[in-house]
């Protein structure tokens, strides 16, 4: 393909690089000639002004004047909204969502033009290497909620904001992923010097010690302060009946179509898994804490799952939801969603393209086993 300048050719490479400068140039340009419209009614009310209130511990951040103001009541925040004001709350919203899909599809790409041009990344050994990783994400989150809580408590919290901006999203997928990528070198390095027979060892063990090293930390916060506790319960039951769950699906799932498994192997049930954690982890993270703690419900993090909590609260009738709780149905969609995933991935993907092809698998898992992880850790520390 000719791009008119010189008849070079515009690789795959040269247009990612081109369309990702493209969109970053417009938005800077947008924000400094149309400031209010462009900066504050986007990129600060669904990025980072979210992350200003919840790094904080406010219930919303309101744009005044270029300048922020944190809110700590839920009725000054549906004032300022019904005032028309530029109101951020924390968490996720819609556009921000559908924004995120498309910055993790955009990374993605980048990603595997990486991988090519490094020549590693091409077999499930990579994916499996890659497991801690995947939990690692949920766990700093958390860590990141623990310092709500010190705040909560007036204690000062490990790391205060704005650092603790890269623990929350979008940016802690950039922390997660330039951790990953810095241990993905060095383990292919240790290989390649002869210092390891197998990459995948110690890329598997670097991932292990993050994770260790995440959830040490709130193991030691629930064990010397008192805005940290730890329910053991709630760790049990959620991997026990994710693992249940799963074994179910997956004998359902090849036995009414056996080809499911050509693609992934034992790959798929980790993927099912992955999302059933993150589908059991909301069941009792939001419906059955009073009942297993003594302590509060959690609430929605996000806005597929509070979405169905929301329309299973209206269509069922009290009498039922007052015994089911109403979060049981995200669970189910997890787990046609990931069954239909795995369906998806057959071998031919992987004899075409198999590096694209496992960083989608790796992507597919993360978003489940990700925030699985962390409303999993939530709950059983209480934060």
């Amino acid at each position: 393909m000719s791009t008119g300048f010189g008849d070079r050719d515009l690789s795959p490479e040269r247009a990612w690089a081109a369309v990702v400068s493209a969109i970053t140039v417009l938005l800077a340009l947008g924000s400094i000639v149309f400031p209010r419209v462009v900066y504050d009614r986007f990129i600060w009310q669904y990025f980072w002004g979210p992350v200003v209130a919840d790094g904080q511990g406010a219930q919303c951040a309101v744009r005044d004047g270029g300048g922020t103001e944190l809110l700590t009541s839920s009725a000054a925040c549906s004032a300022a909204v019904d005032g028309g004001a530029v109101v951020a709350f924390p968490g996720y919203t819609t556009v921000s969502t559908v924004s995120y899909v498309v910055i993790l599809l955009g990374m993605l790409i980048g990603v595997v033009f990486l991988l090519q041009r490094l020549d590693i990344g091409n077999e499930l050994r990579f994916f499996y290497a890659l497991f801690p990783f995947m939990l690692l994400g949920g766990a700093l989150r958390t860590v990141e909620d623990s310092g709500i809580a010190a705040l909560r408590a007036g204690v000062e919290p490990l790391i205060p904001f704005p650092a603790s901006a890269l623990l929350i999203s979008p940016f802690i997928y950039f922390t997660v992923f330039g951790f990953t990528l810095l241990c993905v070198l060095a383990a292919y390095a240790l290989a390649n010097r002869g210092v390891v027979d197998d990459y995948a060892r110690p890329l598997f063990a670097f991932g292990a010690v993050g994770l260790a090293a995440a959830v040490g930390y709130l193991s030691v916060l629930a064990a010397t302060t008192e805005y940290v506790d730890f329910y053991p319960i709630v760790l049990v039951l959620t991997l026990g009946i994710a693992t249940a769950v799963t074994a179910i699906t997956w004998k359902l799932a090849t036995g009414y179509e056996p080809t499911i498994r050509q693609g992934t192997g034992v790959g798929g049930i980790l993927i099912i898994w992955g999302h059933a954690v993150d589908g059991v982890a909301n069941v009792i993270g939001l419906d059955w804490m009073p009942a297993l703690t003594g302590t509060p419900n959690l609430v929605p993090k996000h806005v597929v799952n509070a979405l169905i909590v929301d329309w299973t609260g209206r269509l069922l009738p009290q009498s039922i939801v007052s015994v089911t709780g109403d979060a049981w149905p995200f669970l189910l969609v997890k787990l046609a969603a990931a069954t239909f995933v795995v369906w998806v991935f057959n071998g031919e993907m992987f004899e075409e393209s198999p590096r694209y092809t496992l960083m989608l698998l790796i992507t597919v898992l993360a978003v489940g086993l990700g925030p699985g992880t962390r409303d999993m850790l939530r709950a059983t520390f209480g934060i």
